[in-house]
């Protein structure tokens, strides 16, 4: 017998909805059908290990077909089915969960199939791209009559008897004239790639499988081989290098979760972000999981899923939720716990991997306090002789050499070697160690580093001259009267324009002239140009401080030389040669410096 009615819209189950709008992407029709068709799957198959069912399960395949001339695509499954009454309880009543309802009825009983739906939706985002949808359905149940359903995309239904060989479900989507991109086989593929490559149900597109649907992180890691988390590894990321090394996630209390996160080979400079896919129940979700993970593993590879990750109603998009806070936490510990374990296991073989994973960590002790606090077990500092020590080692290996009069420990770096190699150079002649921090994320690090060690100061190599570096003890006095100070200071303002120039009582293996750029206004101002929230900083001019070494010989010769014109020489070449220090001479001072060089030598 024909029916006709009105679905009902339960409006105090879940805020209006606007069929057109509830999903914001319309590709993800084909996400939310085939994935009700394998819940539709997944029943049966509980059903028949619950002993309800004890017919032949047979083949399970859902497939999706397309008639382009007919401008139809079906997807179909041989799950389990619904009579006329259960499309007018599953259908017609818009966020009605048969999945819901159903995990409900056994709840007290043992299920090892997963259901994906949650909130009885996902059927209606088939009105996005169709003017027009047809359900034809068998239910499992001994004895039951198919049943056909029709609707336009308005709240009018019909449910008519049909005929259907088999259980199951055909869903016919009749396509709209503006949605006619999803009649071409490559975009339906792509779709299917995208959202349903790991579904547990076989999914077919014209007889093609196009899943696997036991990915390896649904394995134990017990069972898997190095060779397994690479091949897979390229599956997810054809063009990529292969990994450094990878985390196995599985977790069942107080949530499930499994997954495998990758960490990427880093050629000195941030990856790009959303790497990491999120799914549920092996329905790809998103790649945006910043909530999920610790903001520093974004920049990792890899996939997670896990059934108690809260989505809001058109699976998109996460909610806020305890569960997120607790797994964000469980993933910085595992990555803790596994950096310390390969660091304890094969250390010369950790170091070999730093400069790829020193990203990660820097980045995770500076944005996540969990993290940093055990991150000095495994983080380590690498020097300009290449040598490699954890925190505690280096505080060990410069604390008696590099302790000011006041009692601060002072921790040399270089940002530039190449750049910085002659104050590099006066700070190993006395014995000193000088850090590399060349790292995109050094000029941040440099902080959380002053912190970690105690009564510490970080300074550049060429933030100071090197006796004001680490002071030892009173400077001795300069061999300068006040006058001829002051005609130094003088006339070095004039060969350099700058107005920051001092003399020092320096040793006479120092160079005559230096250039230093104070250090917290040179860190101020990296921090501000790339990004630190100081942006009036990085517009600043660089803030030089000319420092004369008033003990050197080419200044007493300077100071003792007969002419003007000779003293104005003197002082250009050995200002021309602070500038060369700090590779800032170019151009046509450059060409001067040479010229008078070549005069001199004649």
């Amino acid at each position: 017998m024909q029916e006709k009615g009105s679905i009902s819209i339960h409006t105090e189950n879940i805020f209006p909805i606007i069929k057109k709008f509830l999903y914001s992407d319309h590709e993800i029709f084909l996400r939310e059908l085939v994935s009700n068709a394998v819940d539709a799957t997944q029943k049966l198959k509980s059903l028949a290990a619950l002993g309800e069912f004890n017919g032949e399960i047979g083949e399970t395949r859902i497939k999706i077909s397309l008639d382009k001339n007919a401008k139809t695509i079906t997807i179909s499954d041989r799950g389990i089915g619904m009579t006329a009454e259960e499309i007018k309880k599953y259908i017609n009543q818009i966020a009605f969960s048969g999945a819901k309802e159903f995990v409900e009825k056994y709840k007290d009983k043992d299920q090892s199939q997963q259901l994906i739906g949650q909130f009885g939706l996902g059927f209606y985002s088939a009105f996005m791209v169709a003017e027009k949808v047809r359900i034809v359905t068998k239910s499992w149940q001994e004895g039951a009559q198919a049943a056909q359903w029709t609707c336009d995309g308005s709240t009018e239904f019909e449910i008519a008897p049909a005929e259907k060989a088999d259980r199951g479900t055909d869903v016919i989507l009749h396509i709209a004239p503006d949605s006619e991109e999803f009649l071409q086989p490559f975009r339906l593929r792509e779709i299917l790639t995208k959202y349903c490559k790991f579904l547990p149900v076989e999914v077919a597109l014209e007889d093609d499988v196009i899943n696997n649907t036991q990915p390896l992180w649904t394995k134990a890691p017990a069972d898997l081989k190095d060779e397994d988390y690479l091949n897979f590894y390229r599956e997810l990321y054809p063009m990529a290098e292969d990994p450094l090394f990878w985390i196995h996630l599985n977790v069942d209390y107080p949530f499930n979760l499994t997954g495998i996160l990758f960490f990427p080979k880093v050629k000195n400079e941030l990856v790009n972000r959303n790497k990491i896919q999120l799914y549920q129940k092996q329905v790809f979700i998103t790649d945006e999981v910043k909530d999920i993970v610790p903001e520093f593993l974004t920049l990792l590879h890899g996939v997670i899923d896990s059934p108690d990750i809260p989505l809001n109603v058109s699976r998109s998009f996460l909610q806020a939720d305890s569960n997120v806070k607790k797994i964000n936490n469980y993933i910085t510990r595992k990555v803790a716990d596994k950096l310390q374990e390969l660091f304890k296991a094969d250390r010369e073989a950790y170091q070999q991997k730093w400069e790829g994973i020193d990203i990660f960590v820097k980045y995770g002790m500076i944005s996540d306090d969990k993290f940093a606090e055990k991150a000095p077990a495994f983080a380590l500092l690498k020097n300009t002789q290449g040598k490699y020590f954890t925190f505690d080692e280096y505080k060990e290996h410069v604390q008696a050499n590099q302790t000011d009069k006041n009692g601060n420990l002072v921790l040399l770096y270089t940002n530039n070697p190449e750049k910085q190699d002659v104050y590099i150079q006066a700070a190993e002649k006395r014995g000193y160690d000088v850090l590399l921090l060349n790292g995109v994320i050094d000029s941040h690090f440099t902080g959380f580093l002053e912190r970690k060690f105690e009564k510490a100061q970080l300074k550049r190599v060429d933030a100071e001259t090197i006796d004001k570096l680490i002071e030892k003890s009173d400077l001795a006095d300069v061999i300068l009267s006040e006058d001829e100070k002051k005609e130094v200071i003088e006339l070095f303002k004039k060969v350099s324009g700058k107005e920051t120039v001092e003399v020092s009582a320096l040793s006479t293996d120092e160079l005559p002239v230096s250039i230093v750029v104070p250090e917290f206004f040179r860190r101020m101002k990296e921090m501000a140009m790339i990004g630190g929230g100081m942006d009036y900083m990085s517009n600043l001019p660089d803030q030089m401080n000319i420092v004369i070494n008033g003990n050197h010989p080419l200044i007493n010769r300077l100071v003792k030389a007969q002419t003007a014109e000779e003293k104005e020489k003197i002082a250009r070449h050995t200002y021309d040669l602070a500038l060369l220090a700090q590779n800032m001479l170019n151009g046509k001072d450059l060409t001067a410096f040479l010229n008078r060089s070549l005069e001199w030598l004649n």
